[in-house]
């Protein structure tokens, strides 16, 4: 009829995961008990290698000193990592042992405050009552971080500003201003909160299902696209809807069941199913046949080695790469040649597994901008970065290969570089000369922190994730018209990793720019003679095994260095059989997508 509006809904899966501490309140833990006065007491002061927090420290151990007599300290710094340290178990035993508070430093990037908030959390759970000088604009970060710990009653220390880049006097003012509440929190029992949100700004919301209403389907499909930005679940671009029909049939290809749980995701420990997975690679645009190489990517970022928590709340701008080596990229339809990493439709495959990897950081890890992840600026690679091997172009042995997986097999690899700069050079026609020019990048790339980070560092096991074990890659996507210029000359990937690494060296006092000379004399007393030797020549990064090399793109020498990336983790991808079949081998699943026919749009 005239006049009459027709009410069109849309129903979709629910993308967005149930944060663990929300599912299990057994994980909660009360606040330790406090102390009527720290007259007479011991306070530890813990530093954690932030820059500038040891000035904080040491303001806060003279005030502390002139209020309450007889007070008593110790003083420690966290025993493993670099630029983010943290408490060992047996440093985390002394202090509860020892210590009848502790005053913490410092939280002033999105990283070192979940890691902060974390050691807070360990120190209140073993009875010693602390806090952690938090800069005001990792407020709700720092209060999300106590709550995914375990202690929602941790006190994060509220002060104006970063303690970096400030003169001793600006942070001891800050200190002056917070001691009455730095007093207070350690001496006031603190009271159990009633169901403390995990977020102030983000809604995050139970149901399986969600729908959206409108006039007709594409004014729901407006509506949907509104609520996600409003609640702080979208990338920012349009989302395709995951309905239900379209999520199952992603979970159909995974092979797996629709609620297994695959992993809680970093930083917010969200619980995350093959569902939620199956629905935000939905709204990334992937497609079923794609699922398997998703799935592999999820194993990839949920590998400790790799560090999810740290560079999904950093304040700097690591993103993930994906790279794909083996048969199912063609099956699938990805590109490995030009414009590899987007945009356009020859590269939709591509965009659409990067993009995926983004979004379920987002709504199944929690890692939300603005609240969780705490980026200074941004880039764009966090929209989406994926590439397939050219193997038609690799000289040597495919990457799966040199990675110790068969030929017929496909895996896929996750590094999660600082950034990305383009390596130019169409002149020099021997190995020699391209690492030559290849090297006034790597040498001069100290901006980045893993640079030059294992000087600070103590080193961790590969299980604690970074940054704490110390091992790095830096990844080149290495052009074609580059990779046969090594190989002609008989260098493999061996030989171009020992070639730069030797080429990449700074004088030691550059290097140390912007790094902590007190962390460098924790972690490396035998090096100490650097100190009185500044200009003496020192390698950038650890070893020759911090170099990876991924051929992919078409002609012309332009490579793409990705540098200060994590430990690179490579997964094998898996594929389900076909209803009804038994299971097949990966190159009979492959030739079989293969020869499944494509439609083009004329």
């Amino acid at each position: 009829m005239h006049g009459t509006v027709t009410q069109a809904s849309l129903a979709i899966v629910n993308p967005v995961a149930e944060p663990q501490a929300d599912v299990d309140p057994s994980l909660r833990h009360r606040p330790a008990p406090r102390p009527a006065t720290l007259a007479g007491k011991t306070v530890a002061l813990y530093w954690n290698g932030k820059q500038n927090g040891l000035d904080a420290l040491a303001q806060a151990k003279i005030r502390l000193a002139e209020r309450f007599e007889g007070v008593r300290f110790i003083e420690l710094t966290g025993e493993l990592g670099g630029t983010n340290r943290y408490l060992s178990p047996e440093q985390l035993d002394r202090l509860a042992a020892e210590a009848d508070a502790a005053v913490c430093t410092s939280a002033d990037c999105g990283s070192c405050t979940s890691w902060l908030m974390r050691d807070l959390c360990e120190l209140e759970k073993r009875g010693v009552p602390a806090i952690g000088y938090t800069a005001a604009i990792f407020d709700e970060d720092s209060r999300f971080s106590c709550k995914t710990f375990g202690v929602p009653e941790a006190v994060p220390l509220i002060v104006p500003h970063c303690f970096s880049n400030k003169t001793p006097a600006e942070i001891a003012q800050m200190v002056d201003d917070s001691l009455d509440a730095l007093v207070e929190a350690l001496t006031i029992d603190r009271k159990l909160f009633d169901a403390p949100p995990q977020f102030e700004r983000i809604v995050l919301e139970s149901a399986p299902e969600l729908v959206f209403h409108g006039a007709d389907l594409m004014d729901a499909f407006d509506a949907l696209q509104a609520g996600f930005i409003r609640n702080g679940w979208s990338d920012g671009m349009p989302l395709i809807p995951p309905t239900h029909a379209k999520v199952e049939a992603m979970i159909a290809a995974s092979g797996r069941d629709g609620s297994e749980v695959v992993g809680l995701f970093a930083p917010g420990f969200g619980v995350g199913t093959v569902r939620k997975i199956a629905a935000n690679a939905v709204m990334a645009g992937c497609r079923p046949e794609a699922m398997p190489v998703i799935m592999a990517m999820m194993e990839c970022v949920l590998e400790p080695s790799i560090g999810l928590r740290t560079w999904a709340m950093s304040t700097g701008p690591q993103a993930p790469i994906v790279c794909v080596s083996g048969p199912i990229a063609d099956a699938i339809g990805m590109n490995r040649g030009i414009c590899a990493m987007g945009p356009g439709s020859i590269s939709q495959v591509n965009v659409a597994i990067g993009r995926a990897l983004r979004l379920i950081m987002m709504n199944v890890g929690l890692s939300y901008p603005g609240v969780s992840d705490m980026d200074t600026i941004g880039t764009p690679m966090k929209f989406s970065a994926c590439v397939a091997e050219n193997e038609e172009r690799t000289p040597w042995a495919s990457w799966r290969e040199q990675m110790g997986f068969a030929k017929d097999e496909s895996t896929v690899t996750v590094n999660v570089p600082y950034g990305m700069t383009e390596f130019f050079d169409f002149k020099n026609i021997t190995p020699e000369g391209l690492i030559e020019t290849w090297a006034t990048l790597t040498a001069n790339a100290c901006g980045s922190p893993a640079m030059g980070a294992w000087l600070i560092k103590k080193n961790a096991p590969l299980s604690e994730g970074y940054p704490f074990h110390g091992a790095f890659s830096n990844l080149l996507l290495m052009a074609p018209d580059h990779a046969d210029v090594f190989a002609r000359a008989g260098w493999g990937p061996g030989d171009i990793a020992e070639a730069i690494h030797r080429a990449t060296k700074l004088p030691f006092r550059k290097i140390m720019l912007n790094q902590e000379y007190d962390a460098f004399r924790q972690a490396h007393p035998e090096l100490a003679w650097l100190e009185d030797a500044p200009e003496t020549l020192v390698n950038v990064m650890p070893s020759v095994e911090c170099w990876e090399f991924f051929v992919v793109g078409a002609s012309a020498g332009r490579s793409q260095y990705c540098f200060g990336g994590t430990n690179s983790v490579t997964k094998a991808v898996s594929c389900p059989p076909r209803h009804g079949e038994g299971d097949r081998s990966q190159s009979e699943w492959w030739r079989g997508r293969r020869s499944q026919p494509t439609t083009r749009m004329q």
